[in-house]
């Protein structure tokens, strides 16, 4: 079983002792590492890690909290609050741009989830023509669905965007939208197990690159002082990867258990996920410049920022 998961307010409170100092201890160091979402099946190998004590084999003892929103990894991460955070690459890269000293140093998915779901009426992009399409207001949400319609030879300024939140299941389940831009491994997964006949279009079957989704940041003043604490934990994440790979029942029980939710469910994301999983942890420097020039040529970023800047490549496993 993971170790407590405290409130976002007793995280907020207690100071961490994780990164900086000590390089020389024999004890295990603690480690805060803070979720970018409420647990699915991309955090396997994160509660492999701990359930199977693989922490410990690195001489480290890692510590998982889960977020209230998918913004606040970063923003705990920089105020301090948190060693490390698992993050959406594109948030990586805002953040950055507005000057965060950030640093992605593995990668947890190495694909991106993301894509636009369509009802069982449309069987290709380029129909969402004058339909109505939901997105959450995330700003890459405006680019996936630009990309995936752009790529199918369609007409992105056709399409009728509306707001929808986080509420792609049921937009669609009640046909509120034709179409809405969510992740395949989540969404997707639970709409197909609703008995709706979904087409999916994966941003990357559309001219995105193989960009990883979920990345591994840390400060960068951290990763100067203590590369080794950087290092040993990364090692205990590919270690607990290929374990919740290896033993997909323990693994599914573990995250189950930190969700609250359903195993079935569970190992029905992670059956979907599993083969964005490997190879585990490690940062492609081809991948990354990839996704540098994708998120400058859809509007996400200002210019593409420097791989070798945001991404540290040498501290993965």
């Amino acid at each position: 079983m993971p170790r407590a998961l405290l409130p976002l307010v007793a995280l907020l409170a207690v100071p961490l002792a994780g990164c900086g100092g000590g390089g020389g201890s024999k004890s295990p160091r603690p480690v805060t590492l803070v979720l970018d979402f409420t647990p699915n099946a991309a955090h396997a190998g994160v509660y492999a890690a701990v359930a199977k004590h693989r922490d410990r084999a690195h001489r480290i003892e890692l510590t998982i909290r889960q977020p209230t929103a998918t913004s606040d990894s970063l923003k705990l991460l920089a105020a301090g609050r948190a060693d490390m955070a698992v993050a959406d690459i594109h948030d990586l890269g805002l953040a950055r741009e507005r000057g965060a000293d950030l640093v992605g140093v593995g990668a947890l998915v190495q694909r991106p989830l993301a894509s636009v779901i369509a009802g069982p009426k449309v069987t290709r992009p380029r129909e969402l023509a004058g339909q109505r399409v939901g997105v959450t207001g995330v700003p890459s949400d405006d680019a996936v669905l630009r990309a995936v319609v752009q790529g199918d030879g369609g007409s992105p300024q056709k399409v009728r965007k509306i707001t929808i939140g986080f509420n792609a299941v049921a937009s669609l389940l009640t046909g509120r939208v034709a179409a809405a831009t969510a992740f395949w491994n989540v969404e997707g997964v639970t709409l197909r197990r609703r008995g709706l006949k979904t087409h999916e279009f994966r941003v990357d079957s559309f001219g995105a690159p193989h960009y990883p989704e979920l990345v591994l940041v840390v400060r960068g003043a951290d990763l100067k002082r203590d590369p080794k604490l950087v290092r040993d934990t990364l090692a205990a994440l590919e270690d607990g990867t290929r374990d919740a790979l290896a033993d997909r029942r323990a693994s599914v029980n573990e995250v189950a258990a930190a969700a609250q939710a359903k195993p079935d469910l569970i190992a029905a994301e992670l059956d979907a996920i599993a083969p964005a999983l490997s190879p585990p942890i490690r940062l492609d420097p081809r991948a990354l410049a990839g996704w540098a020039s994708f998120d400058a040529r859809f509007g996400i970023l200002r210019r593409p920022p420097l791989v070798r800047q945001a991404f540290d490549t040498s501290v993965a496993p």
